[in-house]
């Protein structure tokens, strides 16, 4: 299957107006969709259906969405899109955290929120420990601790490879600022997000074309990084 074909995307949302805009925007884009007005009815779906993505709103009037994703992780990794009018930073990383793939604030627009789906169904298809990629002229070779910008060899230090194979291993995924302390510095160091900045800039110094204008290395405002896909 590819990012979109015959792909089917659950949309799980109480108000019927915004359902109906998401299910017309999906199949104009060439997706299956299936809906749910409730986490009950969501859950349900989810387990009798088995859909290729959730695209999840948390303002439902039986439970808040937040549930359902923790429900899911609970038996299924299918890749879930948080869609919500809830835009604070804190809640993003609580979702993130909880296993959510995407978090997309509303009012979304369609391109974007249609790229965020094809991105999150590529990762979904693709085997979870990719011993090499290639992020327009970069390339990462995580088996071999080898990068390269444009053929020319780039030398990292140990923790900013760490870094990249972090965010590489989650391409197209946020990390949160949290993830990325935690897993490159240890839990005593849970609050220091200086640390994530200062080295993202050491990282961006070496492997972005233009590191005043990153397009290898994106930024998600107070959450976290993601690479590009």
């Amino acid at each position: 299957m590819t990012t979109s074909d015959l792909a089917t995307i659950l949309v799980v949302e109480d108000e019927i107006s915004i359902r109906r805009l998401l299910g017309n925007i999906l199949e104009l884009s060439g997706f299956r969709v299936l809906e749910a007005d409730s986490a009950a009815a969501a859950l349900k779906t989810a387990r009798l259906r088995c859909p290729d993505l959730v695209l999840l709103d948390l303002g439902l009037p039986d439970d808040d969405g937040s549930r359902v994703l923790a429900e899911l992780r609970e038996w299924n990794a299918i890749p879930v899109i948080v869609l919500s009018a809830r835009s604070e930073e804190n809640e993003k990383v609580r979702l993130l955290e909880m296993g959510a793939d995407d978090f997309v604030t509303k009012p979304f627009g369609s391109s974007e929120l249609i790229a965020r789906i094809k991105a999150a169904l590529r990762r979904s298809a693709s085997p979870d420990n990719v011993p090499a990629l290639s992020v327009g002229p970069l390339k990462i070779d995580l088996v071999a601790r080898q990068v390269t910008l444009q053929g020319e060899a780039v030398v990292l230090a140990r923790k900013e490879f760490g870094l990249l194979a972090l965010l590489a291993r989650h391409r197209g995924k946020v990390v949160t600022h949290s993830t990325l302390l935690r897993e490159l510095w240890g839990p005593v160091h849970a609050n220091d997000v200086h640390y994530v900045r200062i080295l993202i800039q050491k990282l961006r110094g070496k492997i972005e074309p233009d590191p005043g204008a990153p397009s290898l290395i994106l930024t998600e405002l107070g959450v976290g990084y993601r690479l590009a896909q």
